[in-house]
């Protein structure tokens, strides 16, 4: 993108290498073409309706988008624990080899055709048969902690004791004495959904003889691995086991009968649970010194609106139902919610049964399972949005704030335990092999949410447990989709791993224990050169193309817009305000020259730019004019500036101005470049061929006398690779920046340059205009629509953590404004920077205080400064877009970039300033960033009116205003 404009100017006078490169493949290719707390909890008292946790609603249901969204750096304490999680059914194979016998899912995939291509988890990752292998990825990934489960059938056939099967054993001896080698902590779950099938065959969990059972194996394992495992969970997701076995009939055992079959396996689900925590307390707490609890699960559920009673009331009632109808039992006061138990007898009572369909416990039972937990294991992944009467999903992808909320209700309601997520993760299709980027952004976010909860609401968060170490049997999808971080390719018989981006980022997490400040986020504090420029970006004309039907939204067009032709006065006491030493604004080509051609000139619109940059000189602002160009529309009937015959033309206007305004501007811009997704190979040549005519022109005829300079104005984002690990994302990144081969061109073909005309456009700059707004994530890309038609190059994301804006293709990433600004420099031979626009938009409600862009504002310019003082990129001066909310081309008035808002119900259009008018206004009485721990700075302290100083550009010649004389669009 940048290198199309920049490299013929600012290096040889030719189009960059690669550019011509791949434009002649593409000519090959289509040659037809044209061109330390208690372990017991106390007892609590049960929930209200809703629950006391509903202030954690009050508390971030309102908050907006960008306190939602606003990364977190920071770090977890020292000893947080780090792991990956897996389950024996998943990863282990061998269902049958050394004397296991069948498990219900074991039944489950042998009968079932529901499941995509009839698979099962007979071999899967065949970890039984490759524990070194396992050991191998955990101690590459560093974690800390290992969460895997046990297979009851693997140990007990049969379900019961007497079926001990020692080979099984052994397996699980091995696993366990390699995590203890390499200082891995087990995290073991004793039930993980696979119940033997021979205890199903007597009833499964609705026989209440499997407690007891249960409670058998349990002490087994206890008093066999215990020397070695330290942290137990019972259960995996009762709620699951209960709800989507026995109700919804979808999990083994498939029963579907949700009205009362649910309540009873949950009630001995939570008999049995307790019945093992005591079998522990009671027999090996002592001895061992480990932690028992129970891994439930839980979506977060945001009310539609929390400032309706009964909408809250439902978000409370979904979470009870899900996370309360086990925890409040185990954490609160061994009874269930009060929300269910009103719910489920109400309804029973409806249905005429003499007794609710949710069992009761007695005080005894109460008693024996309040309190059997010794810390709060959570599994989440996603969040919902609740309504009285119905129940939305989210996009598990985009909703990571669900879980701090969730971590603070459970604070809220569970008496402040010690927490563990013990799993989270999210699913990619299996033809994502290792570069899934979708789930480093989702871990990314997620792990920052947990981050937040610690940092800044105080939940106790002990340890995070990612899903999962490897791609597996997925249940009911079967291997149609992975949660690994590393992909396992189950066509190959050898069953290869591979680690994925996202093992190589989940390892740098742990390595860093969270995500502490990067030096690229760090504020710097210091001060430009005294003459440095600071620009307020103004207003454009944009007649012709704002009356074109079905391009404008809204019906929006520039007839009015801010009305700036008959608000001087107005408009430059706004920039008094915001101290501005100069002003960018643009001139309209048809409004001085109505048929393109110098055969009619409209001296009242010369008029008017000579009365406004007198207005400012008088003000002691300095004119930095941009002359905002739309062809006429005699001009677009000789195809505009596809036509090589708009080259002279646009010398002539370029002539006219300079002869009428030069004596008091002293600083030009030819074209303001606009962003290349609909621009032509020949349309950029024929610009590039016109600004140095009018570079030429101005050299030759009036830079003497006139003593000005004269210059381009270029747009580009920065580009990072999507995957930094892989090298075609990086080759695709530095493409980006300097080849626009990531959209749809009209040509292709590469015009060419003559050895004249080289020569005619090399150099043809003073300093270089460049216009940036944000940052994208590249990576190869290819969509052939036909022949002629496609794109080619590479394709942009942008990574999920940025904050947004009102415009979808702007993210916020300061990072990026420095590293292209040093890449301007050591590409381009350190040419002097004027940062000619840059700025954030917001849409939707108004609302004054734009804590964004202030934040955009602050975050940008300091990024600028780290180029100017730790770089030595030659930057002179920096423009904001824009001084007030206008017409943003094709979007109308829906996006606002605007310092002022413009109240456009009102006939007088009156400006009324943001808060980050404040902001920018201070950095610039500033010139930088004082340190604030040396106080407050003497330029805090406004100056009375009339006493700044104006300031200069600092150059061989004293310059006072700028021109743009051809502008396209605002870089945008």
């Amino acid at each position: 993108m940048l290198g199309w404009f920049a490299h013929p100017i600012f290096v040889d006078g030719d189009y960059p290498a690669t550019l011509k490169t791949q434009v002649e493949e593409k000519r090959k290719e289509c040659p037809h073409s044209e061109p330390a707390r208690s372990n017991r909890f106390s007892p609590m008292s049960p929930s209200t309706v809703p629950s006391q946790a509903s202030n954690v609603w009050k508390k971030f249901s309102n908050q907006n988008k960008f306190e939602r969204k606003l990364y977190h750096y920071g770090s977890f304490p020292q000893g947080f624990s780090w792991g990956v999680s897996s389950s024996a059914y998943q990863i282990e194979g061998g269902w049958n080899a050394d004397g296991k016998m069948p498990s219900i899912w074991d039944t489950f995939t042998h009968n079932s055709t529901s499941i995509p291509g009839n698979a099962d988890g007979n071999v899967s990752c065949d970890s039984y048969h490759r524990v070194d292998e396992d050991l191998y990825m955990l101690r590459a990934l560093r974690v800390k902690s290992y969460r895997f489960s046990l297979s009851w059938s693997r140990i007990f056939p049969d379900g019961r004791h007497t079926s001990l099967n020692q080979k099984g054993v052994d397996y699980y001896n091995r696993l366990l004495d390699g995590l203890v080698a390499y200082n891995i902590t087990p995290m073991v779950t004793l039930y993980y959904w696979d119940l033997p099938q021979a205890l199903q065959d007597l009833g499964g969990w609705e026989n209440a003889d499997t407690i007891n059972i249960f409670n058998e194996f349990c002490d087994f394992c206890f008093s066999t691995f215990g020397d070695r495992v330290k942290f137990w969970m019972t259960f995996n997701q009762p709620q699951t086991i209960a709800w989507s076995g026995y109700g919804l009939g979808q999990f083994p055992p498939n029963v579907k009968n949700p009205g009362t079959a649910p309540y009873r396996v949950a009630h001995n689900l939570i008999k049995a649970h307790a019945k093992a925590y005591h079998t522990y307390d009671d027999k090996y707490r002592k001895s061992q010194g480990g932690l028992v609890s129970i891994a439930l699960n839980a979506d977060w559920v945001e009310p539609k609106d929390v400032n309706v009673p009964r909408e809250l009331m439902a978000a409370d009632r979904a979470l009870q139902f899900q996370l309360g109808w086990f925890a409040h039992p185990i954490f609160k006061n061994g009874d269930y919610p009060d929300a269910m138990k009103w719910q489920v007898g109400n309804k029973s009572e409806l249905q005429t049964l003499s007794e609710s369909r949710l069992p009761s416990f007695n005080e005894e039972e109460k008693s024996f399972i309040r309190g059997t937990a010794d810390v709060f294991c959570i599994n989440h992944y996603t969040t919902k949005i609740v309504h009285h009467a119905t129940l939305r999903d989210l996009s598990e992808t985009e909703e990571a704030w669900g879980l701090r909320r969730l971590l603070s209700w459970i604070k809220e309601e569970y008496g402040d335990p010690e927490i563990y997520i013990t799993e989270n993760g999210v699913a990619t299709d299996t033809k994502t092999t290792y570069d899934d980027s979708a789930r480093v952004f989702y871990y990314k976010t997620y792990v920052d949410e947990a981050l937040k909860a610690h940092n800044l609401d105080g939940v106790n968060v002990k340890g995070y447990i990612a899903t999962s170490l490897m791609d597996s049997f997925e249940w009911l999808n079967g291997y149609k989709v992975g949660f690994g971080f590393h992909h396992v390719d189950f066509t190959n018989p050898n069953l290869p791993r591979t680690p994925k981006y996202s093992a190589h980022f989940y390892y740098q997490v742990i390595k860093n224990n969270g995500f502490p400040m990067p030096e690229d986020e760090k504020m710097i504090y210091g001060h430009f050169c005294k003459d440095f420029i600071w620009n307020g970006k103004g207003l454009s004309i944009w007649d012709t193309f704002a009356h074109t039907p079905l391009r404008v939204f809204n019906d929006d067009n520039g007839d009015i817009a801010c009305d700036s032709y008959n608000k001087i006065e107005e408009d430059v006491a706004l920039l008094k305000q915001l101290k501005v030493t100069h002003y960018r604004f643009s001139i309209s080509w048809p409004r001085v020259l109505p048929d393109g051609t110098t055969k009619q000139i409209n001296e009242a619109g010369l008029n008017y730019y000579h009365r406004l940059v007198d207005a400012l000189l008088a003000a002691n602002i300095q004119p930095h004019v941009k002359l905002k160009f739309f062809l006429t529309a005699s001009q677009k009937m000789l195809a505009g500036w596809e036509n090589e015959t708009i080259i002279d033309k646009f010398r002539d206007y370029a002539d006219l101005i300079f002869s009428r305004l030069g004596h008091k501007v002293k600083f030009w811009i030819t074209i303001n470049d606009f962003r290349p997704g609909t621009l032509p190979y020949i349309v950029g040549h024929n610009l590039l061929k016109a600004h140095a005519e009018a570079w030429h022109l101005y050299n030759d005829k009036y830079r003497a006398k006139q003593k000005g300079i004269i210059s381009i104005t270029i747009n580009s984002d920065w580009s990072e690779p999507r995957n930094p690990h892989k090298q075609e994302d990086i080759d695709a990144a530095r493409r980006v920046v300097e080849v626009p081969f990531f959209f749809l061109i009209k040509f292709y073909w590469l015009p060419e340059f003559s050895p004249e005309e080289i020569k005619r456009v090399k150099g043809t700059y003073d300093y270089f205009g460049f216009n940036h707004y944000t940052t994208v994530l590249a990576f190869p890309y290819i969509m052939y629509l036909n022949c002629f038609n496609y794109h080619r190059g590479a394709g942009t994301i942008a990574d999920r953590t940025w904050l947004d804006s009102g415009s979808s293709w702007l993210k916020v990433s300061p990072f990026g404004f420095r590293r292209i600004l040093n890449f301007i420099k050591e590409e381009y031979g350190n040419p002097p920077i004027i940062i000619t626009e840059n700025g954030i938009s917001e849409r939707g409600p108004i609302d004054l205080n734009d804590v964004h862009r202030s934040y955009y504002y602050e975050k940008y310019i300091n990024q600028v400064l780290k180029a100017y003082l730790l770089d030595d990129v030659n930057i002179l001066g920096y423009t904001a877009w824009s001084l007030m909310d206008n017409l943003e081309w094709a979007t109308g008035f829906s996006e606002r970039f605007g310092l002022f808002y413009v109240n456009r119900s009102d006939p007088k259009l009156s400006r009324v300033a943001k808060t980050s008018v404040a902001v920018y206004s201070n950095i610039i009485s500033c010139n930088g960033f004082p340190d604030p721990s040396s106080g407050p700075h003497e330029c805090l302290n406004p100056e009375p009116e009339g006493k700044q100083n104006p300031l200069f550009f600092h150059t061989k010649q004293r310059i006072t205003t700028v021109v743009l004389i051809d502008s396209l669009t605002p870089g945008r």
